[in-house]
């Protein structure tokens, strides 16, 4: 199964992921890297919580504080 999850990740890596935070926050940004514990680097990082966009710029998110991860749709 963890092989799976980081083959996953690693294929979406430089791809617009989609995070919903343990605060309620939604983040969304261009995955950059990753480890083990599921901390995440995001480029180009925004709050997308409310309507208006809140641009963040580049953040590691720590991995306890993540609830979903939602990746790009794979092309056919």
């Amino acid at each position: 199964m963890a092989d799976e999850i980081t083959n996953l990740m690693n294929n979406n890596k430089d791809k617009v992921v989609l995070l919903r935070l343990r605060n309620t926050r939604t983040v969304q940004g261009v995955l950059k890297d990753f480890d083990i514990h599921m901390n995440l680097t995001l480029d180009d990082a925004e709050d997308v919580t409310e309507e208006k966009h809140e641009k963040i710029g580049k953040v590691l998110l720590r991995g306890d504080n993540i609830l979903l991860v939602s990746l790009p749709e794979e092309e056919s």
